[in-house]
């Protein structure tokens, strides 16, 4: 592929119908104002019924040479006038624009930016944010770096997207059928082939509420709703992904849930000491009610499970796991001091099955599906490890995955309810995050092994953190699933308490990493998750 210039020609598509004059005009002054000077644009009038957008266009393309404008002879639909802009383009990146939105001034500098960094960029994606109806900015979108199990949910790099124009041209442009979700389809195809898939955390576009906009209401454009399904479930077929696209009851936002393989051996290890605890205010030993809700809830069958007993552990607790769990059930005897680390390896060595499920003596079955869930994902040979919701007994969130804050580790919103909307749907969606915490979570045995299970040197706290960071640093994603949940009594069973020399250890090892995490946009950590003062667009 050729190497493309430090100033690339930016070609900006913008397909035309029945725009309203102000806001077209404005749409065409926000590309006229860029700072970057090598852009052109391209606007296509799809056959508008309205007498003022041709003879407007026309004028427009007086003002600058490096506006082009082309017109159908019938009206074809977003996805043919999208084409017919890219058509006129020369550039050496194509961006789109819709012609009822606004670029920020420094939109395209940042994009010639990022493909000019790196030889092997193919996409860049930016921030967005919302220009509402009294015309001022409001919901600014802050996201992930490059997520593609969120990207198989959401079309969330939409605005601004840009594309390496050879890369645009190898995977056929637009394609018929797709009108409404056209660009997620580009997207995801584009996504597909891309050597390097860059995210700019700035907000650089600014996605206008019009009345013909989806934003405006799901009943604006229900075809796009199918026409997205469609084309995850195209991106699926590709991609050699088995399982069926359902959308979820908030629309255009889905789940690929995966087609299961139930006949790998999942061992599932449990640390315990046969503690007891007040969940609800009933008491009860918390091994032996996790092992029950596992037994009698899960609709997985081909378990066993691995408990790794403390040699102090009650006999009537062990008695009762062997009548709970039968010949599903392997006790293993731990006689040394604690070390929660050392007990999660000897349970893994000891199990049998093909995939290691880590799970703690403080947790409870939600959904009976959960196995079959977390498993899926790892049908895919990138993913290292597998995460899901689990829950305070007051329904808040306790951990939807790890968030890596100024060198130290947390929960991803916790203590929300898992409904929240907040970050556009975020806990709502499958997703790529920076780990998963051990007390549920799903591998494949020859992958714990690969990395070395948990390290001794956290015998107590961040075991898990140090885990999901080796597997990452092995090149595995890891994913944590919304539609996968168990209780967890936190702390129940084991001394909450960190210790500084615990973190200074972890620091010591990955202080680049918990310093930059690729699923936490450093705009929520500059305080930035909504504007204090409503900004109206000049």
């Amino acid at each position: 592929m050729l190497e493309m210039s430090t100033e690339p020609l930016i070609s900006v598509l913008t397909p035309v119908y029945n725009t309203d004059a102000d806001v077209l005009e404005e749409c065409v002054a926000s590309v006229v104002g860029q700072t970057y000077r090598n852009w052109q644009l391209c606007l296509v009038d799809d056959r508008s019924p309205e007498p003022h957008v041709w003879p407007l266009l026309q004028d427009i393309a007086t003002r600058d040479p490096r506006i082009f404008v082309g017109r159908r002879d019938v009206n074809g639909g977003i996805v043919a006038a999208s084409n017919d802009c890219a058509a006129l383009a020369t550039g050496d990146v194509v961006s789109l624009l819709d012609h009822d939105d606004l670029l920020a001034p420094t939109a395209l500098a940042e994009v010639a930016a990022a493909f000019a960094a790196h030889d092997d960029v193919d996409y860049v994606y930016s921030d967005e944010d919302i220009v509402d109806l009294a015309g001022r900015r409001v919901a600014p979108f802050y996201k992930p770096d490059w997520s593609p199990e969120r990207f198989r949910c959401q079309m969330y790099t939409c605005h601004l997207s840009s594309i390496r124009r050879t890369v645009f041209d190898a995977v056929g442009g637009f394609r018929d059928g797709f009108d409404g979700s056209q660009d997620w389809d580009l997207m995801l195809r584009v996504t597909e082939v891309a050597r390097r898939i860059v995210h700019i955390p700035k907000v650089l576009y600014h996605w206008r509420t019009v009345a013909t906009s989806v934003l405006a209401g799901e009943d604006v454009k229900p075809y796009a709703y199918d026409a997205g399904r469609r084309a995850v479930a195209a991106h699926c077929e590709r991609f050699g992904i088995d399982g069926e696209v359902i959308e979820l009851r908030q629309r255009g936002h889905y789940r690929v849930r995966r087609s299961i393989d139930t006949s790998p051996l999942v061992s599932i290890v449990i640390p315990t000491r046969g503690s007891e605890g007040r969940p609800w205010g009933q008491s009860r030993v918390m091994v032996v009610e996790a092992v029950r809700s596992v037994i009698e809830r899960s609709s997985y069958e081909n378990v066993e499970i691995v408990v790794v007993f403390d040699t102090a552990t009650p006999g009537y607790v062990l008695a009762r796991l062997r009548e709970i769990a039968g010949d599903r059930l392997q006790l293993v005897e731990w006689t040394h001091p604690f070390d929660f680390s050392a007990k999660v390896n000897l349970g893994a060595k000891e199990a049998t099955g093909d995939l290691l499920l880590l799970l703690n003596d403080d947790t409870e079955v939600i959904t009976p599906d959960w196995i079959e869930t977390m498993s899926g994902f790892l049908r895919e040979p990138d993913v290292g490890a597998v995460g899901c919701n689990l829950l305070f007994e007051d329904g808040r969130l306790q951990h939807a995955g790890h968030v890596h804050l100024n060198g130290a580790p947390g929960h991803v919103m916790f203590g929300q309810m898992p409904t929240s909307t907040r970050n556009r749907m975020a806990l709502w969606l499958d997703r790529e995050v920076a780990g998963v915490t051990g007390a549920a979570l799903l591998t494949r045995a020859s992958t714990f092994a690969e990395v070395g299970g948990f390290g001794t040197e956290f015998p107590n706290n961040y075991n898990d953190v140090d885990f999901c960071l080796k597997l990452r640093a092995a090149g595995y994603r890891i994913v944590v699933t919304p539609h996968a949940s168990l209780f967890h009594f936190e702390s129940v069973t084991r001394d909450p308490t960190v210790s500084d020399d615990e973190l200074q250890r972890l620091r010591d090892r990955w202080n680049s990493e918990l310093h930059r995490d690729p699923y936490y946009n450093p705009n929520h950590l500059a305080g930035l998750d909504s504007y204090p003062e409503p900004y109206i667009y000049p």
